[in-house]
């Protein structure tokens, strides 16, 4: 299996990210590998999509540390590669740490839908990607399992809706990721509301939601591959995010801490709910983010966390998924790569 992986830029990889592992995964198992920047791409005259990307040199790595620190070396094999030629290209870039670099924000999408021509299967589905550029998409899915959200740049919208819910919501803005710019109202900081829209508005659009007190033990992180929660050996791929201190925020980046998650019948019933437009936008891989019985975000973009559900649980998820995807190749060849990607993505 030749495989691609996309991401914002090589130098900026973690050895702790999902991407990584996964990278590292297929690598032991035998596959080609290939990772690009947004920016090492190039639609030629030929009319393919070229790309310039690079592999480990090595066939076997005992950890990440090992595979990135001679993927982002002069080790590496760098050369010039047709993505059309690919078997498997995982978009697995964030757009919202595009923010200085607008234009690399939709690059992997639009790149992504010219080698779906050929017959390279491109996950997450790009078409559907599309749609979820912003938090805006997590509106889609049935209000039964969203929290009740106000999206304006109006302060008087939100003035009032903070006064529907008691004094107490979360603002945060409607494009962006890991914790940036989102704030907890309480009853007494109603005088300072005017201070804090204006704060997180600079970001555009403004995400008024109601507050969940369920949020105080913190978040769970659900994934789902193929369209299911993602399972192995009994185990689900899963993990809690707990606040520290004051701080409402349970992200990793802005200090939460992770610990073992029990997947209840709530949070199946949540995946159950969302499943059917996840398998319609052509989803492979995604994170929820589940508070109590609801749903705060859908992560489609690069959804992180495998590393730690494979810590708690004791499972190789990672496995499971590169295993997902030897079997999509192994349907296209059947096929002779005439398949319609959204279908693919999560059969």
């Amino acid at each position: 299996m030749r495989i691609g992986f996309i991401v914002n830029d090589i130098r900026t990889e973690e050895e702790g990210y999902t991407t990584t592992r996964l990278g590292m995964e297929a690598v032991n198992r035998g596959h080609e590998v290939w990772v690009m920047g947004v920016s090492d791409l190039t639609y030629d005259p030929d009319e393919q999509v070229k790309g310039w990307a690079h592999s480990a040199p090595k066939k076997n790595y005992k950890n990440t540390k090992g595979y990135l620190g001679d993927l982002q070396s002069k080790k590496a094999v760098a050369e010039e590669i047709t993505v059309d030629d690919l078997d498997i290209l995982m978009l697995r870039n964030d757009p919202a740490e595009d923010f200085e670099r607008p234009w690399a924000q939709s690059a992997p999408v639009l790149f992504g839908r010219v080698a779906m021509r050929h017959g390279v299967i491109v996950l997450n589905d790009p078409n559907g990607l599309a749609k979820a550029t912003n938090k805006m998409y997590f509106q889609l899915f049935p209000e039964e399992v969203r929290p009740r959200t106000v999206i304006t740049r109006d302060a008087r919208k939100i003035k009032a809706f903070a006064k529907e819910e008691g004094g107490k919501i979360v603002l945060k803005p409607l494009q962006g990721s890991g914790g940036r710019n989102v704030f907890l109202v309480r009853p007494d900081d109603i005088s300072n509301l005017n201070q804090i829209i204006e704060a997180v508005s600079r970001d555009g659009y403004v995400i008024a939601q109601e507050y969940l007190p369920a949020a105080e033990q913190g978040d769970m992180r659900l994934f789902i591959m193929n369209g299911q929660p993602l399972r192995q050996k009994g185990k689900y791929a899963a993990f809690r995010r707990v606040r520290t201190g004051d701080d409402m925020r349970s992200n990793i980046h802005a200090g939460g801490k992770i610990a073992q998650a029990v997947v209840g019948d709530e949070a199946l019933r949540i995946a159950e709910i969302v499943r059917p437009k996840i398998a319609q936008d052509g989803m492979f891989l995604v994170g929820l983010d589940i508070v109590g019985d609801k749903l705060m975000e859908i992560n489609v973009f690069s959804p992180g966390g495998l590393g730690s559900a494979r810590r708690l649980e004791g499972v190789n998820f990672l496995t499971a998924v590169i295993q997902a995807l030897e079997r999509k190749v192994q349907y296209m060849a059947y096929y002779r790569r005439n398949f319609d990607n959204v279908e693919m993505a999560t059969l």
